[in-house]
Formats: C-alpha cells, sequence, structure tokens
C-alpha cells in the first residue's frame, strides 16, 4: 500500500465537496477518478498530494516518491529548461527538507550538529547527481513528447495550450524513473490523438501506479484498471476500465432502485398496520411494536438522482444533396502551404470528423469552409445551408455578458424566460446565470456558446472541439443530441470516443493533404468492432521450453509472461504440465477484445 485515504471530508464555507472519500493505492495500480464537474476530483487529488487538509478523516502515505502533472499547465515567463528542473515529488521533497535543515541550523537551537551536516550532505549529493538536473535527460523527455531542442529556452508564456501539455508530460517522463505513484490531473487536455496515444504506451510500460483524472473515455479504456466515482461527496469503487464502469454502474443502480423501492414498500405497510391497529386498540400500546418493527428494517439508501443535460438541436428545412464541394482547394498562411489541393464532396446527412495532430491545419480547412479566411481553389456552398458554427475558444460570447444576456442578445430581451428554460436545461442555473462569462469555468463557457447554437435552426453545424471542458455526462448529452440531428456534421475533434460514436466519416489533416475515409476513426485505424484496454495480469516464469499454439509463440526457460484473465485458456495445460509457474507478482497488460 502507497497512499490511503479513509472517510475524507473537505467543506470550503457552507459547501460541503467531500463527505465520504475513500481511496487505497496500491503498487502498480491504474486508477481513473471521474464525476462530473465541480465534484471534488481535483480537491481529493490535492488531498492525496498534501497540498491540502482535509477537515476529517486519515491520510495513510508510505512514500515521497511522488509525481504530479496539474490540471493547468505553467503558463509563466519561466523558460522550459526552468520548468523541466522544477520537477514535482521526489526532488521536491529533498530541497523542502534541505530548507527545513537551513532553518534549523541557523535557528541557533542546540542540536546534533553531526547528524543535520550529514543528512543535509547526503541530501545535497542527491539533489546535484539527480537525473532530472542533466540537460541530457531533458532534451530525451521532450524528444519523446514531439518537442525539438529548440523549445528549452522557449518562454512558456509563447508556447500553445497543446505545447505547454506537452512540457508538463516531459517532467513527467523525468519524473517516473523516481516515483512510486503519478497524479495527473486531466493530462489529455488540449493533446492531439498521437500524443495521447504515446501517453497511454508511457503509462502501461512505467509500471509505476497512476491516479488520473480525465474526461477521456477512450483514454480511461486503455489505461485504468479501476475507476473510483466520486459522486455527492463520496466515493464508490469499480474494477475494469470506463466501459466497465458503465455496465457495473447501470447494474448497481438498478439493485439499489429494487432495495430502496422494497424497503420503502415494507416501511410504508408496517407504518399503515401500525396506525390501524392504534385506530382499533386506541388503548393499547401494541401498535408501537409496528412501529419498531419498521424503525429495525435496515435502511437502504436511494440511488443517486442526476441532473442531465437535455440538449435537441433544431434542424432548419433540409437543404439538397450536396451541401459543400471543394475542388484542388488550397490555404497559404505567412507563406506556408497550410492546404494542398483537397477535393471533397460534403453530402447530406453525413457527419464528418477531422482529427490531426496539433499544427497540422485542422481549423484553418474548416475557417476556409467557412469563408473566414481566404482560400485558392474552388469551394460552393449549397445556397439552402444554414450553418451553425461552435468556436473552441468560445469567439463568438461577449466576455461582460452574463449566460442570460448573451442569449437575449441572440433572440431579444423580450424572451428572458426562454432564454432563462434553455440554460436550466444545460444546467446553467441560479447565481450561474447572472455572473459574467468570463468569470465562469471552460465547462460552463463551453455549455453557454453550446446554447447560443441550440437557438438557430440549421442544418450544417461546423463544430471546433465542441467536447473540450465537458465532462463525461455532458459530452453524453452532446453527442447523443448530435447523433439525433438529421443535418450534416462537420467537426474538429481529438475525442476518440467522439469520432467512434458519432461520425460516420472521418478526415486527417497531415502534412499539408487531408485524408478521407467512410467510417469511423476505429474502423480506419484498421481495428474494426476491436477495442484496446488495459487489464491486470498475473506474473508466471517459464520452467520448462515449450510453444503456446494459440499465439503461436515459442517460450524458453526462464522467460517471464503476463497472463490476462481472458487469455488463461491457452496456458492452463502448460500450468498444470508445470511448465510454467506463478510468481506472484502482477502488472499492467494491454489487450484487444472485440465490441458489439
Amino acid at each position: 500500500m502507497l497512499i490511503r485515504a479513509e472517510s475524507v471530508t473537505k467543506s470550503f464555507g457552507p459547501v460541503k465537496v467531500l463527505t465520504k472519500a475513500d481511496l487505497q493505492i496500491n503498487r502498480g495500480d491504474s486508477i481513473g477518478l471521474i464525476g462530473v464537474n465541480g465534484a471534488g476530483k481535483s480537491t481529493f487529488l490535492k488531498i492525496l498530494l498534501g497540498e491540502e487538509r482535509c477537515d476529517t478523516g486519515e491520510i495513510i502515505r508510505n512514500t515521497e516518491r511522488i509525481g504530479y502533472l496539474p490540471q493547468f499547465a505553467d503558463s509563466s515567463e519561466d523558460t522550459v529548461r526552468d520548468v523541466l528542473g522544477r520537477s514535482y515529488g521526489h526532488l521536491e521533497h529533498i530541497r523542502r527538507r534541505m530548507r527545513e535543515l537551513d532553518s534549523v541550523m541557523s535557528s541557533g537551537e542546540d542540536i546534533d550538529w553531526n547528524s543535520v551536516t550529514s543528512e543535509y550532505a547526503v541530501l545535497e549529493s542527491e539533489l546535484s547527481g539527480s537525473k532530472a538536473e542533466d540537460e541530457k535527460t531533458q532534451l530525451a523527455a521532450l524528444k519523446k513528447v514531439g518537442l525539438p531542442q529548440e523549445f528549452m529556452d522557449r518562454s512558456m508564456c509563447t508556447l500553445s495550450g497543446g505545447e505547454r501539455t506537452k512540457v508538463m508530460l516531459s517532467r513527467i517522463v523525468i519524473q517516473a524513473e523516481g516515483c512510486d505513484v503519478l497524479f495527473l490531473d486531466e493530462p489529455t487536455s488540449h493533446l492531439d490523438i498521437d500524443t495521447v496515444e504515446w501517453l497511454e504506451d508511457f503509462l502501461l510500460n512505467a509500471h509505476v501506479a497512476t491516479v488520473i483524472i480525465s474526461h477521456d473515455r477512450y483514454f480511461l479504456d486503455k489505461v485504468a484498471t479501476r475507476v473510483c466515482e466520486i459522486s455527492n461527496g463520496k466515493t464508490r469503487e469499480y474494477k475494469g476500465n470506463y466501459s466497465s464502469f458503465l455496465e457495473k454502474k447501470m447494474l448497481d443502480l438498478e439493485r439499489m432502485e429494487k432495495e430502496y423501492r422494497k424497503y420503502t414498500i415494507q416501511k410504508k405497510r408496517q407504518e399503515e398496520i401500525a396506525a390501524e391497529m392504534h385506530r382499533d386498540q386506541w388503548f393499547s400500546a401494541v401498535h408501537k411494536t409496528r412501529l419498531r418493527m419498521a424503525d429495525r428494517l435496515e435502511e437502504k439508501e436511494a440511488p443517486e438522482t442526476m441532473k442531465n443535460i437535455t440538449v435537441r438541436i433544431q434542424s432548419a428545412p433540409k437543404s439538397g444533396k450536396n451541401v459543400i464541394t471543394t475542388k484542388d482547394l488550397t490555404v497559404d498562411l505567412g507563406g506556408r502551404r497550410i492546404i494542398d489541393e483537397f477535393s471533397a464532396d460534403v453530402h447530406k446527412g453525413e457527419k464528418i470528423g477531422i482529427f490531426g495532430a496539433n499544427g497540422q491545419g485542422k481549423s484553418t480547412l474548416v475557417k476556409a469552409l467557412l469563408e473566414k479566411i481566404p482560400s485558392g481553389g474552388e469551394l460552393w456552398i449549397a445556397p439552402g445551408a444554414k450553418i451553425g458554427y461552435f468556436d473552441q475558444n468560445h469567439g463568438d460570447l461577449i466576455p461582460s455578458f452574463t449566460a442570460e444576456e448573451q442569449l437575449m442578445h441572440v433572440i431579444g430581451k423580450e424572451r428572458r424566460g426562454e432564454a432563462r428554460q434553455l440554460l436550466a436545461r444545460m444546467l446553467l442555473t441560479d447565481e450561474k446565470v447572472e455572473k459574467p462569462i468570463s468569470t465562469l469555468s471552460g465547462g460552463e463557457r463551453a455549455r453557454v456558446a453550446m446554447a447560443v447554437l441550440l437557438l438557430k435552426e440549421t442544418n450544417l453545424l461546423i463544430l471546433d472541439e465542441p467536447t473540450n471542458y465537458l465532462d463525461i455526462p455532458s459530452r453524453h448529452a452532446i453527442e447523443d443530441a448530435l447523433e439525433e440531428y438529421d443535418g450534416t456534421i462537420i467537426s474538429v475533434t481529438h475525442d476518440r470516443y467522439f469520432l467512434d460514436t458519432v461520425c460516420n466519416m472521418v478526415w486527417e489533416v497531415k502534412d499539408g493533404d487531408v485524408t478521407t475515409y467512410a467510417g469511423t476513426y476505429s474502423s480506419m485505424k484498421g481495428r474494426p468492432n476491436v477495442r484496446e484496454i488495459v487489464i491486470d495480469a498475473d506474473e508466471y516464469r517459464v520452467t520448462a521450453p515449450f510453444t503456446n499454439w494459440v499465439t503461436n509463440r515459442k517460450l524458453a526457460k526462464g522467460d517471464r509472461v503476463l497472463v490476462a484473465p481472458s487469455e488463461m485458456k491457452s496456458y492452463e495445460w502448460a500450468i498444470e504440465q508445470g511448465k510454467m509457474r506463478r510468481t506472484g507478482g502482477r502488472q499492467r497488460k494491454k489487450i484487444s477484445v472485440e465490441t458489439p
């Protein structure tokens, strides 16, 4: 056991964020920490780290070798070199201890000078010899996340959101070798798909316990072996990845609903009998026995009731069969060719997902289709196309307006009730409706921008990262609405789950070229109906050579084999004949499973 939290509570003023949060982190764990925005995930993470104190409860830490990726990347004027040399966790613990010893030595108190100076010298030696301070290690870490050496002297404030996140990831690469546990808060924000898939493989091979806050369901499916959900201040754990969590939670809620219904029926029946007995035998106290029976019934917890976003996107009258046609479309910016001779026909009802690495020109392509920037070649948009545009930076919102004022700015001040009703459907009520948009969180601003889009009748939606900043329930709600939408959709996204559930066509933008594919992201990548997940696997040592004919793999004496539960049948005969023996170790292993 590395870290354990028991019955943790935390309040900020009158607001109770955590009421009973429990979690145990063991070596090799890969835990997905999920919950709606504002559920207390980041607060719980900081309590586990020791950055925040809990009000009540107990935190037990058996390690100080901790790495941490914060939710918001450094955006100061510090250089990348400075940030990489400021590794969190083990090194910070050394520096903190050295500062404590400095304070002790300068206090003039009666201390054991030999012991203090000896400890200080050991810490100083460890710090100076640390790999995290070695520029070669830093450059290698940058290279792993796809950033060149020239970035070392650039200020963090000059980098894009994706580049800043990559710098923070490279810091994690440096830390991982000396850590027992990594805490990652929204690690996939602003990352392109290639970098996210690299991160998945890195975490699998790092052999370090991880606790990850994420709204990326595809990512959670591929890295988490346990899911801990925070809801109404309490934690509930599920073994398996995100898809497994969904199935088990639905069964949990169904079971809780049945138990609670049975409990309320029994309690009500006992109370009714007691009332009837008291009415018929008012002079007797026999009815009190029935009341005691009602009180002794094991109280069942009512299933949680979650408010969900209710979205239905209005469709304008349908356009013609062809919505957009491009022929040899080119876009040049800053003397560089961004899009090179792209030809396509977008037909009515198609739902197209655009993906690619950061900086490849996805948003540029969308702006060219919207005629917001000049382009070469031919571009035709159907005269009947009524376009709705969602900007990932929410540039159409007026920061000084409240959410209510923003909607009334579109539909008119006389329709205030309608504006309030729509915002309530997006779970924006009370003070959130009356606060300036500039003070809202990223997820709340995204919901205001989506509400503005819902006011318009459209038959062509062009969306730039529509699921950014949204929590998982909100993403599901938006996806359901887009699936039901009978117009045409063109969406830029890094969300692979979105690409698989909403889109029936994908475009990949890379090195100026746009590759089109009729199908989902997974089918384009050659894995239709197959999902890669990570699960805990038992380690075995080969004691005699043999061949596993199911996998056609030859194994030599001394080889170490990770066997997942789903693979056990193909190894049973070898285990029974003593050709393999369990070592007692467990590690994470990536496997492929078929999906319906």
